[in-house]
């Protein structure tokens, strides 16, 4: 199937209604700012099929800053781009957007309107949507997944980097990070910091060191089937629910707990299990593990209880938007 240049406009429109009296000139009119994603389209062999209700996987590849224009050639430099004009054949949907020349880095606001028009446009399997980039397409990659880790069942970042603050939110995405030893563009301590950061909450996360290789660590990789094999066996995560954990455990995190604003929480046991109630509002907590509990299987949303040395419960931590901790105070 042969790559298709296509273009999503992301438009913004603003409107103002005027409340008060003001002098005829000053008029507010309806304007719209329109800005152009350039990006080229691989449609796997069978997408054109009479199935229409087959869903794909979808590859989002974010180019390195050399591939940086207004020229989608240049994008099929290196990566799933330049295999598939070589001819090599994905069983997925391949997204590659090119970012301006002026750019310095990758705006994830744009990226996540690509990635949410594809999904209208396109029959993409929302539940295996995998995300790479290399180089300053490496630091994009982290950066947009840490925004939006809903989105993605895994990423790919190679020789980027970024911030590890809230690195915790990818504790559930499946992560396989690449680097050269030798990269004097990137160090391959930006790699290692992410990595060590994100073990804490996600220790399936992995990181491959070329210990030859400068910058290109790109080349290898993309060559490398064993990573879409790995791509195509991850799927978004969804909680379990665990039939293992006893009521005398559960017990022990019966009490009272308040937030950092004073914003309090009521965990009892009932009926073999846990509910909490806030703010007036009473919620089942379904078990993941003994110490992990979750609302819904669907929402990156989770409580984790903290024990203390004699193995009773001194608070949990909230894991949602942001991360807050409870502590037990009765």
């Amino acid at each position: 199937m042969r790559i298709v240049n296509k273009t999503l406009l992301i438009c913004v429109t603003c409107f103002w209604a005027l409340t008060i009296s003001l002098p005829a000139k000053a008029q507010q009119t309806n304007e719209q700012y329109i800005r152009a994603v350039n990006y080229l389209l691989y449609l796997p062999d069978g997408y054109q099929q009479q199935d229409t209700l087959k869903k794909w996987p979808l590859l989002i590849f974010l180019h390195g800053s050399g591939e940086r224009g207004d020229d989608l050639e240049k994008v099929k430099k290196h990566g799933p781009p330049k295999l598939v004009a070589q001819g090599k054949k994905f069983p997925f949907i391949v997204v590659s957007p090119q970012t301006s020349q002026q750019e310095q880095r990758w705006s994830t606001a744009d990226l996540y309107a690509l990635l949410q028009s594809c999904k209208q446009k396109y029959r993409v399997d929302a539940d295996r949507i995998y995300l790479t980039g290399l180089s300053m397409g490496g630091f994009g990659t982290w950066s947009l997944a840490i925004e939006h880790p809903e989105e993605f069942a895994a990423i790919v970042p190679i020789c980027g980097g970024g911030d590890t603050a809230e690195i915790w939110k990818l504790r559930h995405t499946a992560v396989w990070c690449f680097h050269g030893a030798k990269d004097n563009n990137v160090p391959l301590a930006f790699s290692q910091k992410m990595i060590s950061a994100l073990k804490v909450y996600n220790p399936a996360a992995k990181l491959t060191v070329y210990p030859d290789a400068e910058h290109d660590s790109w080349t290898a990789t993309y060559n490398n089937d064993s990573l879409y094999q790995w791509l195509l066996s991850q799927k978004k995560f969804e909680y379990t629910q665990s039939t293992t954990v006893n009521t005398r455990l559960l017990e022990k995190y019966s009490g009272t707990y308040v937030g950092l604003e004073n914003d309090t929480v009521v965990v009892q046991v009932k009926e073999n299990g846990l509910q909490a109630t806030h703010r007036n509002k009473t919620f089942p907590l379904l078990a993941a593990s003994e110490t992990v509990f979750f609302i819904d299987k669907h929402l990156p949303v989770e409580i984790q209880f903290v024990t203390g040395k004699a193995g009773k419960a001194t608070g949990f931590i909230v894991y949602e938007n942001n991360k807050t901790p409870f502590r037990k105070i009765r």
